[in-house]
């Protein structure tokens, strides 16, 4: 195990384990060697035996933490690392998967607490105050971020990461023009840094700034072939210019890469009336219906679609509820509540 070795190691400690199933250095390192081959989900049982063997050993119950935060189990991962930290205030790894594994769960205010603590152990851990700045993000703690873009500048001051938190910080507060300059920082620190361009590109959409906006979308996919959002806007462009036989395969390719984007689904839909396909419209726009019946400009796609295809009555009605969907949430900006879908 210690040379590399890791499918003889692993022959020998399943012999091993098989010889004494209660052997704990047996246990314990086959489960380590299954987590260095990646196979943290396989390793699980083994420390959960060794537990079994000797309920509480806090190196088992660390790896076992470990193994459940790699496979993605967070809340059990959470369930060991939450007295652990408890016991252990200033071990950093314990803290850093304590906040991750919160982070996880969607519980952000408790994430920042923990992450806080493990970059104070460790202030030199780029990866944590990442997720810092993105846990303030997601609870819309703005007056924080500024905080963690400084302790990454420290370290790095060419962090295109930071500038992008920064950048969706100032977005997320409407002030677009901060927002840009930010992305353009990002851009600069590192032309190859994920989701660096697509984000600018995004702002200059919104901005109506379409030629900027499309060659910010073809240098990201330059770099990530596969981006689901950069495939989508730049398919919204092309076929914005009526170029729908080179925007059909962005919207393909967006939901490859994530089938629920609901928007990429519209647009699937409206390129393929475009082509006079209707018949070939009318399965994604249900899908995007499925994933929000109050998507009106998707129900009155699928209702042209499904008119072009002979199916009047439905279209018609479909179209109806697209009225009467807009009309609601008009009515619901309004302070109207009075106004529903018929």
């Amino acid at each position: 195990m210690h040379k590399g070795d890791l499918a003889t190691a692993k022959r020998a400690l399943r012999q091993a384990v098989t010889i004494d199933p209660h052997s704990m250095a047996a246990l314990n390192n086959l489960g380590i060697v299954l987590s260095h081959e990646g196979k943290a989900a396989e390793a699980i049982p083994f420390y959960e035996q060794a537990l079994k063997v000797r309920p509480g050993d806090p190196t088992t119950e660390r790896n076992l933490a470990v193994a459940y935060f790699k496979a993605e189990h967070y809340r059990s991962a959470w369930s060991l690392l939450q007295p652990m930290a408890v016991k252990y205030p200033k071990d950093f790894q314990i803290l850093d998967l304590t906040g991750l594994s919160l982070f996880a769960l969607d519980r952000y205010k408790e994430a920042a607490q923990y992450l806080e603590r493990a970059n104070q152990a460790d202030p030199s851990d780029l990866e944590t105050l990442d997720m810092l700045g993105k846990a303030y993000l997601r609870m819309k703690e703005y007056n924080a971020l500024p905080s963690v873009f400084e302790r990454i500048m420290k370290i790095n001051p060419n962090s295109a990461s930071a500038h992008v938190m920064m950048g969706n910080a100032y977005d997320d507060k409407s002030d677009r023009a901060n927002a840009i300059k930010e992305y353009q920082a990002a851009v600069a620190a590192d032309p190859n840094f994920m989701g660096a361009h697509s984000g600018l590109g995004y702002l200059y959409w919104r901005e109506g700034k379409v030629d900027d906006a499309e060659k910010e979308m073809r240098a990201e996919l330059k770099n990530y072939a596969t981006d689901p959002v950069a495939n989508c806007i730049l398919g919204e462009i092309l076929y914005n210019n009526s170029q729908l036989n080179e925007a059909l395969p962005r919207f393909e390719q967006a939901l490859m890469a994530n089938p629920r984007y609901g928007e990429a689904l519209l647009w699937l839909g409206k390129t393929e009336v475009g082509l006079n396909h209707p018949e070939k419209a009318i399965p994604p726009l249900r899908k995007a219906i499925q994933l929000d019946p109050e998507y009106a400009e998707a129900h009155f796609e699928l209702g042209t679609a499904l008119r072009r295809f002979g199916h009047n009555e439905e279209g018609m009605k479909e179209q109806k509820l697209s009225v009467a969907i807009g009309s609601k949430k008009r009515a619901e900006e309004s302070g109207d509540s009075s106004a529903s879908p018929k």
